[in-house]
Order: C-alpha cells, then sequence, then structure tokens
C-alpha cells in the first residue's frame, strides 16, 4: 500500500512546521540543556518524530517503524563500524607506546599548539575527509589531539570546526555526485560552483579555529602560518574543482597544505609557543569538567625520538591513509562488492512512499534499500589497516582480539547513540517532516539565497551528511531558485556548502567526537560550544551566496544555463 507525503496536515504552514520542528527541538534541548546522556535525548527525539508523523502527517505506523529500523541499520552500518574500528587503531597505538612516539614527532615539527591544531585538524582532517568522510576525519584528528594533550573539549569542539570546508567534496566527490544525479544538473558546473563559493571559507576557517582556541590575540601572533595553511588548502581547492571535477579536490588540497606549512614552519616561529591545550578562556563552569581534564604539559615531548621509533609510531597512520584512499577509490569499491554485495529492500517501505510537489517536480517514490557491502564500506578498510598495524606492532592474533573486544565494549553507548540519531533522521525523512522545514525556508522570497544555504545548514544538521542533505533538498532547491528567477545551479551549490557549516553540529559527528576523545556523555556540552560557530559560519556562506545573486562583481561568479 502507498502513501503520499503530506507536507501541511494543519492547513496551516506556520502549524505544521512548528509540529515538524518539535523531535528536532526535543533532541537538541535534551542534549544541550537538560544535559540528557546521548542516547536518551535522541530516543526522545524518536518517540516524537514517531508520534507527529504518525497521528499528525498521516504516516502508516508500519513505515514509520521501518524507516527507524533502516535508519538504525545505517548508523551501524557504515557509520558505526568506521567509529569502532578507528578507536580500535588508536587503542592499538596507545597499548604498544607509539602514539607517545607520535607525540613527539608532531613536537617536534612545532611545539605550539596553535600550529599543531592547524596541521592536524585542518589539513590532515581534510585529507580524511577527502578519502572517506562519514565521521572518519573527526575520529581520526579528536583522537589525535587528545593523544598530544589537549583537553577534551577542545579535541572535540575544534575537530568539528576544523571539519568543515572540506566536507563537500568529502568521499571523493559523493556530495557533488549526489547532488548531480537528484537535481540533473552538470556535475562538473556544480563541482566549479561550489569551488567558488567554499575557498572563501577555506581561508575563513583557519583563522576561526585558531580565534576558537586561543583567542583574539593569539590567533595574530602566528597569522603567517595561518594564511599558508589557508591558501595553499584555498587555490588548489578552487583550481581542481573547477579544472578537473569533485572527485580529488579535497585530497589534493589538503596534501599541498600540509607540505606548505610543514616547509613553511622550518623558515618561520612564531615568538611566543603556545603551550595551553585548553580552549582560551573556559572556566569549566558549566559542568564541563574541561579545566580539571587539561592534560599537563608532557616535558618528554622535548625529547627526539630515533628515526626507527618515529617510522613505527608513524606507519600505523601510514598504513591507514594508503588503505582509506584505496577503499575509497571507485574502482576498488567495485572490485570488492564483486566479492560480496546484499541489498536487502525494506519490504512495505521501498517504494512505497513518495515525495510529492512542491517539493519535487513530479511524485516519485523513496527507495528504501539497505546495501550491505561490508567488504567496500570505509571501516573495513579502516579495520584491515588496523590489523596489519597491529600485527607489525608486534600484537599476537589473541592480543588483538582481546584489545578489539575491550575497544567494543568502550564505544557501546556511542554505536547505540548513532544507530538512534539515524533513525530519527531517516523516519523525518520518510515522514516528510524534513520537507515541511524546507518548504517553509523554501517562502522566504528575495532573501532566499541566504534562507536557502540555511536550509543545506539545516538538512545536515538532520541527517549527519552532506551527501543525504544535498538528496534530501536538491530537487527542492532548483525548483524554488527557478520559480524566482534565480540559477539552480546557484541554490544547489548553495545547498552543499552551507550544509558544509552544518556538519559540526549533527548528533553524529558530536557522538564520533566523544567517542573518539573518550569523553562520552558529554556530548552536549560539545554542541553548546560548537552551535554558536556552526550557525555563525552558516549565515556567512548565506551573505556570501546572497552577494552572488544579486551583486557585482559576486554574481560573474554564478554558472548560468
Amino acid at each position: 500500500m502507498t502513501w503520499n507525503q503530506v507536507y501541511d496536515p494543519f492547513g496551516s504552514m506556520a502549524l505544521s512546521t512548528l509540529f515538524a520542528a518539535v523531535p528536532i527541538v526535543v533532541m537538541l534541548v535534551g542534549l544541550g540543556f537538560l544535559h540528557m546522556k546521548a542516547h536518551v535525548a535522541a530516543f526522545a527525539g524518536l518517540v516524537a518524530a514517531f508520534v507527529i508523523a504518525v497521528f499528525f502527517f498521516g504516516m502508516p505506523a508500519e513505515k514509520a517503524g521501518l524507516a527507524a529500523g533502516y535508519g538504525a541499520a545505517y548508523g551501524l552500518m557504515p557509520i558505526g563500524w568506521i567509529v569502532l574500528n578507528i578507536i580500535f587503531l588508536h587503542q592499538l597505538t596507545e597499548a604498544n607506546g607509539s602514539f607517545t612516539t607520535l607525540q613527539h614527532s608532531i613536537a617536534g615539527i612545532t611545539g605550539d599548539r596553535r600550529l599543531q591544531l592547524l596541521l592536524i585538524a585542518f589539513s590532515f582532517g581534510a585529507f580524511f575527509e577527502g578519502a572517506a568522510g562519514f565521521g572518519t576525519p573527526v575520529a581520526v584528528t579528536a583522537a589525535l589531539l587528545i593523544g598530544l594533550g589537549f583537553s577534551p573539549l577542545a579535541a572535540s569542539g575544534l575537530s568539528l570546526i576544523a571539519n568543515t570546508a572540506p566536507v563537500a567534496y568529502g568521499a571523493l566527490g559523493t556530495p557533488v555526485i549526489a547532488l548531480a544525479a537528484v537535481t540533473g544538473l552538470d556535475l562538473l558546473d556544480l563541482s566549479a560552483m561550489i569551488g567558488r563559493q567554499l575557498p572563501f571559507f577555506s581561508l575563513i576557517v583557519p583563522f576561526w579555529l585558531i580565534w576558537a582556541f586561543a583567542g583574539w590575540r593569539g590567533m595574530l601572533e602566528i597569522w603567517p602560518a595561518i594564511l599558508v595553511c589557508g591558501i595553499t588548502f584555498a587555490v588548489p581547492q578552487f583550481l581542481v574543482s573547477n579544472f578537473h571535477g569533485p572527485w580529488l579536490v579535497d585530497v589534493v588540497a589538503a596534501i599541498v597544505s600540509m607540505v606548505s606549512l610543514v616547509l613553511f614552519l622550518r623558515v618561520w616561529r612564531p615568538k611566543t609557543i603556545w603551550t595551553s591545550t585548553a580552549l582560551k578562556g573556559r572556566q569549566g563552569n558549566d559542568g564541563s569538567e574541561d579545566v580539571a581534564a587539561k592534560a599537563k604539559i608532557d616535558p618528554s615531548l622535548n625529547q627526539r625520538p630515533s628515526t626507527g621509533d618515529l617510522v613505527k609510531a608513524w606507519l600505523p597512520w601510514a598504513i591507514l591513509t594508503v588503505f582509506v584512499f584505496a577503499w575509497g577509490v571507485p574502482q576498488m569499491k567495485g572490485w570488492l562488492d564483486g566479492f560480496f554485495i546484499q541489498k536487502i529492500p525494506f519490504e512495505g517501505l521501498h517504494n512505497l512512499v513518495f515525495k510529492v510537489p512542491p517539493v519535487v517536480a513530479t511524485a516519485h517514490p523513496e527507495a528504501a534499500v539497505f546495501t550491505f557491502n561490508i567488504l567496500s564500506m570505509t571501516g573495513s578498510g579502516i579495520f584491515v589497516s588496523a590489523v596489519i598495524a597491529g600485527l607489525l606492532m608486534g600484537f599476537s592474533p589473541l592480543g588483538l582480539a582481546r584489545i578489539y573486544g575491550r575497544t567494543l565494549w568502550k564505544v557501546r553507548f556511542s554505536l547505540a547513540t548513532i544507530a538512534i540519531m539515524l533513525a530519527l533522521g531517516f523516519l523525518t525523512r520518510y515522514s516528510g517532516l524534513d520537507a515541511t522545514l524546507g518548504l517553509a525556508f523554501a517562502t522566504t522570497g528575495p532573501f532566499y539565497p541566504l534562507f536557502g544555504t540555511l536550509l543545506g545548514w539545516l538538512g545536515v544538521a538532520l541527517t549527519g551528511s552532506d551527501t543525504a542533505s544535498n538528496v534530501l533538498f536538491g530537487g527542492l532547491q532548483k525548483i524554488t531558485s527557478e520559480q524566482l528567477g534565480l540559477s539552480p545551479t546557484l541554490m544547489a551549490a548553495a545547498n552543499s556548502s552551507g550544509g558544509v557549516m552544518g556538519k559540526m553540529i549533527d548528533a553524529q559527528s558530536i557522538v564520533v567526537a566523544s567517542t573518539a576523545t573518550g569523553w562520552v556523555n558529554k556530548e552536549g556540552v560539545i554542541l553548546r560550544y560548537v552551535f554558536f560557530h556552526s550557525i555563525a559560519l552558516a549565515v556567512l556562506v548565506g551573505m556570501l551566496v546572497t552577494l552572488q545573486a544579486y551583486v557585482w562583481p559576486f554574481s560573474n561568479l554564478v554558472i548560468h544555463h
């Protein structure tokens, strides 16, 4: 039995929008203000979404349950699978002491915490975003920062802020490819248009990142290094996206940025070395225990490890980099899928829920097929790299199994939270609650370039994925922009560019960050810290898109058909 989504069940868009927002408000208030544990707040939001979808928006209860189940499955595979295995690798490196050597080697490049933050959270994180996406960069960089002695809030929050500008081209351009597929717009045009928006923020975000950590004065003390880091990322990002395509944008830009920053630091040093590992001005008065959790600066970090020890310390992460990149290559994925792939339709949901106008031009069914491609999942590449690295580090198979079991127990609540969060996201998608919110944004007329950008931000905040947000709202962006006489390529690109700023507040990313830093049940503290940064940067993206829509010379950057 089919069911058509209903976007205005009350005959009043204001009232319908208010009800559609309730599940998200319930979760965010529970997480950010009532200090609920993340899985409890997420479950409360899920219950609220189920009640509103079934009793007010008319979704059959069976289909609502199946949508939540589909989301939970996707939360565990592939998202939870990535988190579990990256934490496993981190546990291995801690157990054999190589992580301490890694700290020494990074301190050897620079002892300044601000510069370490640029190198790891922004540049190194961008590489993992480009190669894998789906939570990998935050998990890796947060774990590295906590190992270097950064406070849990700093490691979590700053990793989330840094993982913004690269997101639109993450996982070898997957969000842009998905956006082209759902809108019918030219892939290279979309890649180029996004590449005429995000490079501005690839310059801004490194400055913003250090300001958030060290304050205005602390930022100004290292502005030359920040500028080098940002420019050497932004320029390749623009060039590759405009003259090659979306596939290798982040990978190329991140490598250029990392190499350039390391070389620059060979000839330039700040006048003062910043050794604090907690956020500037934090007093810990919100129950975060951040000040109490500050790591002491280990004097041994000034020691220089031998070349052999350095090779052993970096080897696990080098192996991880190779495997993550290989697993991201489409040809590799296809080869692995040739051995095993299982597509499991959610009967009773698959192609039985119809998205209808005005969200789409013509009614079409929503697919609900869970792809169980365990071999080609990014998490499997991370698992293989961790096992190989573990064996090379001298662990026995039994020792690896023991640490893996300990890791699984460590992240059990995080995995449950991710599953519940994705269940909530998928239920809002299949019930049409998110489309109702999107339609409210589409009524803003001449202000649509700003609010359309914020629609992308909302989509990522709800789904945890720029790809999912593009699939969700890409068609709506195209239809609305054509009705308003705006470039559909501009507004579709704005959906993705605005979406990247929502990445730092989506529940999935926050749980990944809290798990990687061992700061479980502090998700609300992290959310409160990053929320301002997220909305402020999203508004700035919206202002840029507005200039591109209406004001010369920015309008010259817009691609028209």
